[in-house]
């Protein structure tokens, strides 16, 4: 049996916990965060297919979908619009002009903008029921990080360029004793963590640090803090370190 998208009976849920707002301005005390299932890659994604009674073999599944999304890069950067039922991907040309202009601004280059189907944004909202699962107990939340030069949300960090991460419980404090280890750390899980060593916002919900120009082009790293800050108490320092590491990782890139 095939996948039918068509069945009426088909409700997916998404398991959700409250977490302390990282949203500045917020009224209420909570956003909610959604409980995700691990990542998948290409190869991840194929080898569901069994799973939800897709008849395709896996192996026919992951090699038909990286062709065509090599075929979709060179279609996109060729100027075609692309319209699946997954998500719809477009040339954006950023900027304001005279009208005269023969060629882009310094600076300025072509950007890829990809937006959720108009399907995939109806299925969602018709199919999902969210399961409200208590508070979230972690110590502090890294919920997005925006890279500045970009413009892009958890998915790339532009060496030597501004950071701004938003979550909860992120202030960097401590006592005289632990003033050398605590601080904003890119770890990609094999070298020593490197340190930000400029904080230009240093706040419970907000960090702004400039991105180390010594992290390795096209690694992929996470976001840890440590700190002794209390997420209970606004002015408190904690007896012990306190560590709040990122569910997603960034890939390093250069301007």
């Amino acid at each position: 049996m095939a996948l039918d998208f068509t069945a009426k009976d088909v409700i997916h849920k998404v398991m959700a916990k409250y977490a302390h707002t990282f949203l500045p301005g917020a009224k209420k005390p909570f956003n909610l965060k959604a409980v995700f299932q691990p990542e998948l890659d290409i190869h991840g994604i194929a080898s569901k297919a069994e799973v939800y009674n897709i008849e395709t073999e896996p192996r026919v599944i992951e090699e038909g979908f990286t062709a065509a999304c090599e075929l979709i890069y060179y279609l996109v950067a060729d100027g075609y619009k692309i319209k699946t039922p997954v998500f719809n991907l477009r040339i954006r040309l950023p900027g304001e002009y005279d009208g005269a202009e023969t060629h882009l601004p310094e600076g300025i280059h072509p950007e890829p903008r990809l937006q959720a189907s108009a399907a995939l944004r109806a299925y969602i909202r018709e199919r999902v029921q969210v399961e409200f699962d208590g508070i979230d107990q972690h110590d502090g939340l890294i919920a997005e990080a925006i890279d500045e030069h970009t413009g892009q949300s958890d998915e790339v960090i532009t060496l030597g360029n501004l950071l701004t991460i938003r979550g909860s419980g992120l202030k960097i404090e401590a006592d005289t004793d632990h003033q050398a280890q605590v601080g904003l750390f890119f770890d990609d899980g094999e070298s020593a963590p490197v340190k930000a060593e400029i904080l230009a916002v240093n706040e419970p919900r907000t960090i702004k640090v400039i991105i180390p120009p010594s992290l390795t082009i096209g690694k992929d790293y996470a976001l840890k803090v440590i700190t002794q800050s209390s997420t209970r108490h606004g002015s408190g320092i904690l007896k012990n370190l306190r560590e709040v590491l990122s569910e997603f990782k960034l890939t390093a890139h250069s301007v």
